[in-house]
């Protein structure tokens, strides 16, 4: 970061209003690249983009150039986040609280299975310790969890979540990352519970064919619907 921008930069941090402004209008480029994801969600792109630079403004204040990483790194996610908790909280994409402490209960008891078995447990053994069935801890897991690997290989043409991504640069990459679980919680129940047990579980479709109690055929047919609907989002 140049000398002029940092001192900026920390100005805008100790209260100088003028100088928290100027960064504003010097990164509303980036404020809005954030908030052109979340478009189409039952917010105006308007408030969208005032909600981002909420997130920004937070971020000014809590950065510390001691962390060592550049302020846009740092903001971004706070950019995003802000406007993730209003579509959460008070926007159109809302996770319920039963889900929440379902997902919260399938941890605790995922720890616990972890400690006695020395191992990760199957999803069947959550089930039996839980009482929740396979399907809904997919379901659960789903709307409140992260990918374990966006770069796993599933599927005929070794398509990733990755991939549905796109080739974005650093800081855009990262909130298509959020976007795309928002997007998976947009599909139909068993669309989410294919992709869950491919993609976060790295299921073979034979196995969630059992889980599901369906064809492997079946469950091709939901994966591939499923992945073209999430391109089709995304793009």
């Amino acid at each position: 970061m140049e000398q002029t921008a940092l001192d900026r930069l920390l100005a805008a941090k100790n209260g100088d209003r003028d100088a928290a402004d100027e960064m504003v209008s010097m990164n509303s480029g980036l404020i809005w690249s954030i908030a052109r994801r979340y478009f189409g969600r039952g917010v105006d792109p308007d408030d969208l983009y005032q909600l981002g630079c909420v997130g920004f403004l937070k971020a000014v204040a809590g950065f510390d150039p001691s962390y060592g990483t550049q302020f846009s790194t740092y903001a971004v996610p706070k950019i995003a986040g802000e406007i993730r908790r209003f579509l959460r909280d008070d926007g159109s994409i809302k996770v319920s609280r039963s889900i929440k402490e379902r997902a919260h209960a399938i941890r605790s008891a995922k720890s616990t299975l972890e400690q006695r078995l020395g191992r990760e447990p199957t999803l069947s053994e959550l089930a039996g310790e839980t009482g929740v069935s396979v399907e809904e801890i997919a379901v659960a897991e789903t709307a409140t969890g992260a990918p374990e690997s966006l770069q796993r290989e599933t599927g005929d043409d070794g398509f990733t979540l990755e991939n549905v991504l796109g080739d974005w640069c650093q800081e855009e990459n990262l909130i298509e990352h959020v976007a795309l679980r928002e997007a998976i919680g947009a599909l139909a129940e068993k669309e989410q519970i294919v992709i869950k047990l491919r993609y976060y579980r790295g299921m073979t479709q034979d196995q969630v064919a059992r889980v599901l109690k369906v064809s492997q055929v079946q469950v091709s047919r939901l994966e591939r619907r499923a992945v073209e609907q999430l391109r089709n989002q995304l793009k």
